[in-house]
């Protein structure tokens, strides 16, 4: 595999993984006391939001993903005919 597919694979799995972690430790207003929520914000927006520790967070998530997935490459622990969970294709039985 070549390094720029492994690069495009990481920034895949680095979005997933921040949509992923992104709700991990946030807490609402209702949460926390003595909050109020100024005029303006959403009751539900958070209050403690750290965009360093989502990416963090992200980052060593797709970094394990990445290695899971080049090794799975390498190595075929789980191949296409391992997922096809519904048996030949039509078109293959018709000859197509």
């Amino acid at each position: 595999m070549q390094w720029t597919s492994l690069i495009a694979i990481f920034g895949l799995f680095w979005v997933l993984s921040a949509f992923i972690v992104l709700p991990i430790g946030l807490r609402t207003p209702d949460e926390v006391e003595g909050h109020e929520v100024q005029t303006g914000h959403a009751d539900s927006a958070p209050v403690n939001f750290r965009p360093g520790k989502v990416a963090l967070r992200a980052t060593i998530l797709a970094a394990v993903l990445s290695v899971l997935f080049t090794l799975n490459w390498s190595y075929g622990w789980v191949t296409r005919e391992d997922l096809n969970f519904y048996g030949e294709m039509p078109s293959e039985d018709l000859g197509y």
